[in-house]
């Protein structure tokens, strides 16, 4: 695999076909290098001379006369949206139809296993995106085993090059995304390791806005790194609905929904690392509050959204409508795992504090023992810490208090 910086070097392939152009003879090199540009990879106009001298490609056979004809014929083989070619291309092009078939897949009626489905494919789309990514940087993101002399590289059991999975991606010095968006692919990782191969209760309501977040993080990545006309709005329109939730059915869908509890653990430890603000990043997870209103202009009347900046004023009044709460110590489950352990409970965990909300229907709003604030996040007030407090002085020894019988 040949990698060249900015995705200015020619593959293999083309080397080949290139060489089969220079022996047929019809074309000057000028002629023969405008087959091989595109809008994502300039090729410098030295490289088809370089590859007649025999300096560059000089290992690499010539392609045959069937392939080069073959090559003609359907050239130039390209998506007609984007201008992308499907031969030298095929990893960007990969990458935006992958997320094109999560999000479509998750706006498809009658699936059961929506949010599964989209997680898997968004993170074969965030793959692909940072392959092509890398590859046009000149980045080798091939796996090796060993170092220096004894460097070699790894391979499939069917003999393939093994390139980097999603987490060694993200752990390169190269990648592209940080911070809350890298936050929000390293959740639904977690969530995908705890899932896969699983029978798992719906969990659409529960990580919604951590999905809206991959998608709109994708989409500003791909226009960032490779161009605005990458993005993928005009493949993607507003999904449309049926009905109308009020606030009852909306808390009664919530109560009746249930979550394993390996989930439920996995959601909140990874929650209990972060802080108010990491959490509160739209580009780890992001909402939006649907408003029904009655307008005046004519204008706007058939607009069924309308956009309101986040500082002004209405988003301002709006915010105090929805997200009005009293001013109660909030706490979060690690905080409260924290608090017990430091009381000689060592035992309990966030595991724990899963089962104990859990068999209590906790989360209720009518039980008063906490509330989800803006940004999704779930927080505990003083009476569920009390109530905690009970449960463990009653399970002492369950819990290793310091002078009990464990």
């Amino acid at each position: 695999m040949q990698i060249g910086k900015d995705g200015g070097v020619l593959a293999n392939w083309e080397i080949r076909l290139v060489k089969a152009m220079l022996d047929r003879g019809q074309w000057n090199d000028q002629q023969i290098l405008a087959y091989f540009t595109r809008p994502t990879r300039s090729v410098n106009h030295r490289a088809i001379g370089e590859i007649r001298k025999g300096t560059r490609g000089k290992a690499i056979d010539i392609a045959t006369k069937d392939e080069l004809d073959r090559f003609l014929l359907t050239w130039p083989e390209i998506d007609p949206q984007t201008g992308l070619s499907l031969l030298g291309d095929e990893l960007l092009i990969k990458a935006r139809e992958a997320m094109v078939a999560a999000v479509h897949t998750f706006n498809g009626a009658g699936l059961y296993f929506r949010t599964e489905i989209f997680i898997v494919t968004a993170m074969i789309a965030w793959t692909y995106l940072f392959h092509a990514f890398f590859k046009s940087k000149g980045i080798d993101y091939r796996y090796y085993s060993g170092s220096g002399k004894e460097k070699m590289l790894q391979l499939t059991p069917s003999g393939a090059e093994k390139y980097w999975d999603l987490s060694q991606c993200m752990s390169s010095s190269h990648c592209p995304i940080d911070g809350g968006m890298k936050a929000n692919l390293v959740f639904l990782l977690e969530l995908r390791h705890e899932i896969e191969h699983r029978m798992t209760s719906r969990i659409d309501d529960a990580v919604s806005a951590k999905l809206q977040a991959c998608a709109i993080n994708f989409n500003t990545t791909i226009k960032a790194t490779f161009g605005l006309q990458y993005g993928l709005e005009r493949r993607l329109p507003i999904a449309l609905q049926f009905v109308v939730f009020s606030a009852d059915q909306r808390n009664l869908i919530k109560a009746t929904s249930s979550l394993p509890s390996n989930v439920v653990t996995m959601v909140e430890a990874f929650h209990g690392r972060m802080t108010p603000e990491e959490q509160g990043d739209p580009q780890f997870a992001y909402r939006v509050a649907f408003v029904p209103k009655m307008v005046n202009r004519a204008a706007t009347a058939d607009e069924a959204i309308e956009f309101i900046k986040a500082d002004s004023e209405t988003a301002e009044a709006l915010n105090q409508v929805l997200f009005k709460e009293t001013e109660k110590k909030k706490y979060g489950a690690k905080q409260i795992v924290s608090m017990m352990q430091k009381e000689g409970y060592i035992k309990f965990n966030l595991h724990r504090n899963s089962e104990l909300w859990r068999s209590l229907d906790a989360k209720n709003p009518s039980k008063g023992f906490g509330v989800e604030i803006l940004g999704g996040v779930w927080c505990w007030y003083q009476t569920w810490v009390s109530k905690v407090r009970q449960h463990c002085e009653e399970n002492a020894a369950l819990y290793g208090k310091a002078g009990e019988n464990a």
